[in-house]
């Protein structure tokens, strides 16, 4: 290149590019009229169908793995962004990735035996200030053809896929991080009594399964159930293992119009929104009714149902729209800050569950819930199965948030020290030792030499408590909890464990 010479960008070749980079570059009124009038002259022959891309974008649809795709205009004829997509969490060692937004472009797309021919296309028209509007112009001999892949995309586009609907800042996003949260929810990690536990699964179930009941009877096919207690007793993972029960039940749910055949899980998380609390209400029950059979889950509902709009909520409730198929679930630590409409009027919340503090059979099973997740520990701790009935002796008052609490905090502080059992390395040390001489022994002898060996001389009897690291660090921690809310504990509860400590339980 000489000096002072100029570089030009190469023209588009394409006929319809060329059109769009002029029309691009120059006063505009329409991008929809210029474009279906250059395309109806580059493909006389082809049938022409408009879609906006936030309706139905197909590039997304074909990428999932529904269909093929492939770009086939050439360098000078497209127009497109790379844009850094950052990671959705560093933990896992992923630092991002680029991503390619196109401003316009010509593909190939084919699905189910058919190609279509797909322009993407960014215009600047609209009632608005300088609008971004992208739509997709999609040509194919048929129009059937182009309303068969359109329905199929649209569907597609509303179905979940690994994901739970949220509301969060005035609108309804796919969460797939609280998929896998709830994806790994099950009820037989739940502790509750067994009888409590059975009703509201079998409340979930019979409404699933009862639509044909409540239509010969007249009745609304709707319900509310209302979870209360103090927190950190299960109301959390209640919801989610529901929500993970809902995803494969069989036979599916029958569903009205185009909707799947699955229950929709939907997650409130808050009514804040740029157009207000009412709009966020209104969009709320809005999805909700498109997507019955659906599960709806209203979490704090004493937080997010204020005075304010508390009329507007409950118009939407049981008011003159139906809400058939919709099974709704609201939360609260607090009951008596509900109002009365929302908390104590049938037909609304029918049923309310109260997860209390968890008694001692509970928490003996919560503590056997941790034994087996420690279960062949690298740590060498000892956590024998008498340890469960000790620990829910000394909890007495706690709630499963707090219990837990304890046994994380003591588990952090033992490897923080890198702690073992001395004890138990002793016992193993002994144990090795007479194993030399125990082929002068009877098999009744080898049997009591072994017993001793591992601190336990009588038959039957357990080690020890006291001598256990972990053990001796519960006990620390529960104290601390204690202080901190201002509770002395039980004494009953706190001598029994002591007793099972020293091993005369």
């Amino acid at each position: 290149m000489t000096a002072g010479s100029e570089t030009k960008p190469a023209p588009p070749q394409n006929h319809t590019a060329r059109t769009y980079f002029d029309h691009s570059s120059a006063p505009r009124t329409n991008t929809d009229a210029v474009l279906v009038d250059s395309l109806r002259s580059e493909y006389p022959n082809l049938h022409l169908t408009i879609v906006p891309q936030s309706s139905c974008n197909l590039l997304t649809f074909a990428s999932a793995g529904n269909g093929g795709l492939a770009a086939i205009d050439k360098e000078p004829d497209r127009l497109r962004w790379s844009v850094f997509s950052p990671p959705a969490t560093r933990l896992d060692g992923d630092d991002g990735a680029l991503a390619e937004h196109v401003k316009f472009g010509k593909f190939l797309l084919d699905w189910q035996g058919k190609e279509y021919v797909v322009f993407v296309a960014e215009g600047r028209d609209g009632g608005s200030a300088y609008p971004s509007v992208t739509n997709q112009y999609v040509l194919s001999p048929s129009v059937d053809a182009t309303d068969r892949l359109l329905l199929a995309a649209g569907r597609w586009a509303n179905e979940l896929h690994g994901e739970v609907w949220v509301f969060d800042g005035g609108r309804w996003l796919k969460s797939a991080q609280l998929w896998e949260s709830v994806a790994k929810a099950s009820w037989d990690d739940v502790i509750l009594d067994q009888d409590m536990k059975d009703a509201i699964r079998g409340d979930v179930d019979r409404f699933f399964d009862s639509r044909e009941t409540y239509e010969n009877l007249k009745v609304p096919w709707k319900r509310g159930i209302i979870y209360y207690g103090p927190p950190g007793n299960g109301k959390t993972i209640s919801i989610k293992a529901t929500m993970h029960a809902l995803y494969e039940r069989k036979p599916a749910i029958p569903t009205l119009g185009q909707q799947t055949n699955t229950p929709h899980p939907q997650y409130v998380r808050s009514l804040s929104s740029f157009a207000g609390p009412e709009y966020s209400i209104n969009a709320i029950f809005a999805l909700a009714r498109r997507s019955a059979p659906c599960y709806l889950v209203f979490e704090d509902l004493d937080s997010l149902v204020s005075d304010s709009v508390r009329s507007y909520f409950l118009n939407e409730v049981d008011g003159i729209k139906r809400n058939d198929g919709i099974l709704m679930l609201g939360s609260t630590n607090h009951l008596d800050r509900l109002d009365p409409g929302i908390a104590k009027r049938p037909s609304r919340f029918d049923r309310k569950y109260l997860f209390p503090n968890p008694g001692g059979a509970q928490r003996t099973a919560y503590a056997r819930f941790w034994r087996r997740k420690l279960e062949g520990n690298k740590e060498g701790l000892e956590f024998p199965d008498r340890m469960c009935g000790a620990i829910a002796g000394i909890t007495g008052g706690f709630s499963f948030a707090y219990i837990q609490e304890a046994m994380v905090a003591s588990l952090l502080a033992i490897a923080a020290r890198g702690e073992r059992d001395v004890a138990v390395e002793e016992r193993r040390g002994s144990a090795d030792r007479v194993a030399g001489d125990l082929d002068r022994l009877s098999v009744e002898d080898r049997r009591a030499a072994l017993r001793c060996a591992c601190g336990v001389c009588n038959e039957g009897e357990e080690p020890d408590l006291s001598g256990l690291v972990l053990w001796r660090e519960i006990q620390k921690q529960v104290k601390i909890l204690r202080e901190e809310m201002g509770d002395g504990g039980d004494e009953e509860d706190a001598a029994a464990a002591a007793a099972a400590a020293a091993g005369s339980a």
